[in-house]
């Protein structure tokens, strides 16, 4: 899998990455992104509530991380997606997912 140039996340567009396959992939929380992770996953904010109560399902997390994909990689599927964040355990996506979960909160 190649991505299609050096995936680098920014901050700023509340963006973040995950390592996958030995890629560095960018999620970013575009409103279109959010609008596809809503109607699969239910509302935003009863998502952000599974997160604090400890509740959040790895098929949730994959799912909210599939949708915000900023690039992805022709050869990339869903279930290597879920493969790559439970091979590398869910601590290492915490980061990516605090990001996004800042910006469905705040904004930007």
């Amino acid at each position: 899998m190649s991505a299609p140039s050096e995936a680098i996340a920014n901050a700023v567009r509340g963006e973040a990455s995950i390592r996958v396959a030995g890629e560095t992939l960018v999620l970013r929380p575009s409103f279109a992104a959010l609008v596809a992770a809503e109607r699969e996953l239910g509302p935003l904010f009863a998502l952000v509530e599974r997160v604090a109560e400890g509740r959040l399902a790895l098929s949730e997390l994959v799912a909210l991380f599939w949708h915000c994909l900023r690039e992805r990689p022709a050869a990339l599927t869903r279930e290597m997606l879920g493969e790559a964040v439970t091979t590398g355990g869910l601590t290492a996506g915490m980061p990516a997912l605090r990001m996004l979960l800042g910006q469905i909160l705040a904004g930007r």
